[in-house]
Formats: structure tokens, sequence, C-alpha cells
């Protein structure tokens, strides 16, 4: 009995030092990495997907990681991935066929064509078409003869609920596939019959990890005859692209609009992305702002990166 006890305890004893020998390796790996095994595992991965122009409005390539240096509330951050290369995107395309788009269906259309000519084996799409309300036309597909297929029977009649077809595309877009995700909305902007308001989409679109970039299918000047929606249009759609890192580009002449798609196109093509683990673990549901500035290479004209500018934190 006393011999028995006796291995009893000695092995009670060599779990007990084996057990404090992982622990305290396991305490030194945490340690010695900071925030590194231990806390990727608990935090999420923040992608912020960059554009990087220089005065001329052309793209600028081939920066590195060194080059960008990124801030959370006035915090810099430690960029823990970095791309510069072309990856597969989720796109939605929001299309504005409300009577108020008038003679201007078939550019719009043409656009959107321009646009399908870019997309790669790997990308997928969905079409939202809205005038009075939003309808998804197309869910996401790999073909884009299917969009332009269903576009052939739009004709411009209605209001323009042009807010309810973002959110309906925002609640589609969490069925992408791939991690890079952008909305193209090709409207006049003049919205006069959704259900949410602005302010509503602004914080819905802050929310989303989703690039919103906008073609504007505006009148070349200010007309007596045009609604005040219709005038406050562009506006409304840069202040919804911007909070995402997306652009709003305005096409004032109508032809304009497939070379306005082609420019969406590149732009979304020539993108860094930098991943960062917030240092702020905090589980509090506020919205984080990131800023983004890059390094100015001797030589160079001034550089204007555009990049996402914040997102939402977990709740507790």
């Amino acid at each position: 009995m006393h011999e028995t006890r006796s291995a009893f305890f000695r092995t009670l004893v060599s779990c007990l030092l084996l057990l404090g020998q992982t622990a305290g390796q396991t305490h030194s790996q945490d340690s010695t990495q900071d925030s590194g095994t231990r806390l990727r595992v608990e935090t999420t991965l923040i992608q912020i997907p960059v554009t990087v122009t220089d005065s001329f409005n052309r793209f600028v390539l081939g920066l590195q990681k060194d080059d960008f240096h990124l801030f959370e509330d006035g915090v810099e951050q430690n960029i823990a991935r970095f791309s510069g290369e072309d990856a597969p995107i989720s796109v939605g395309l929001v299309f504005d066929e409300s009577g108020s788009i008038g003679h201007k269906l078939q550019t719009s259309q043409a656009a959107v064509a321009q646009f399908m000519k870019t997309m790669g084996t790997d990308d997928e799409a969905f079409l939202v078409e809205f005038s009075d309300n939003a309808k998804l036309s197309v869910g996401f597909t790999s073909y884009p003869a299917e969009i332009q297929k269903a576009l052939t029977a739009a004709q411009p009649a209605g209001l323009t609920a042009m807010l309810d077809g973002i959110n309906l595309g925002l609640r589609e877009m969490k069925e992408a596939r791939n991690s890079r995700k952008a909305m193209v909305v090709i409207s006049d902007g003049g919205d006069n019959h959704s259900r949410y308001t602005a302010a509503q989409i602004e914080a819905l679109v802050r929310a989303a990890d989703v690039q919103v970039y906008a073609m504007g299918v505006f009148e070349p000047m200010v007309s007596l005859g045009l609604s005040p929606e219709e005038v406050s249009g562009p506006r409304l759609l840069s202040e919804i692209a911007t909070q995402t890192g997306g652009r709003a580009f305005a096409a004032t002449l109508v032809g304009d609009l497939p070379s306005v798609a082609a420019r969406i196109a590149v732009e979304l093509r020539n993108q860094y992305v930098l991943g960062y683990y917030p240092k702020n673990q905090t589980h509090d549901g506020k919205y984080r702002k990131v800023e983004v500035n890059v390094s100015q290479p001797s030589g160079v004209s001034p550089l204007k990166p555009h990049w996402r500018q914040g997102y939402y934190a977990p709740g507790g």
C-alpha cells in the first residue's frame, strides 16, 4: 500500500511540474511576442484598402510596407500584412433606372458593360436595380453576361430609391466569397423615395467592410428644372463613397460614363491593402478613426492616399 501511494504522489508531482513548464512556455511566448500569437487569435484583422495617386491623379505603384504609416485614433499601429497585388474581388453594381435617368440610361448600361470587361475569372458580381423600389436582379455570379442581359430590360420610370438600393447591396455583400469587396453606384444621386435616410446609410457603410464607388450621372450645370434632391445628389454620393475609401466620379457629359467606369475598375486593380491588429482591444462598439500617411519619395510629385476612414469595434 505504501509503494502504491508513493507511486501515486510521484506521478502527481511529475504532472504538476509538466503543467508548470507548459504554462511558463506559454507565458514566455506571449510576453516575448507582446501582441503576437495569442493576441492575433483574439482580435480581428482590420484591412484598409489604400489608393495612392500623384498630383496628376495617376496611380502610384511600387510602394513598400515601410512607406506607409497607419494610425487608429491617433495611435500608430503595426502593419502586420501588406499587399500591393491585384486580388480577386466581389463587386456589387447598384443601378439607377428611375425616371430622372431618362436619356442617360443607355450610356449607363454601356458604362456597366465597360466595367464588366475588367472582371477576372475569380471575381464575382451582383446587380441591384432601383427606381421606386430596390430589387436584387442578379445574385453573385462570375458570368458578366448575366448582368448585362438583365440590364437590357431596364426602362427609366418612377422615383429614385437610391439609399434603399445601397442598403440592399450591403446586405447582399454579406454573401461575398472574396475578402476584397466593393460596390459601384450608378445614379444621378437624386434620392426622393427611400425608406432609409442618408444618415442611416452613411452609418451602415461605415460599419461595412465594403468600398463604395459612385458613377455620378449629373447634368452639366445646375438647372432651374432640377429638384433639390438632384442638386444635392453629387454631394450625397461623394460623402457616402469617401467614408469607405472609395470615390465619387462625376460624368457631367453622358459620354464620359464609360471612361469613368474604366477609371474605377483600374483603381480597384491598383490598390494597396494594409492589415493590422488594433492595439486597442476594447470591445466597446465605438467607431475607430483610421488615418494613413505615405512617405514622400524625392523627385516625385506630391502623393495623395485615399483610404477607408474607420470601422466599428466589436461590441462588448
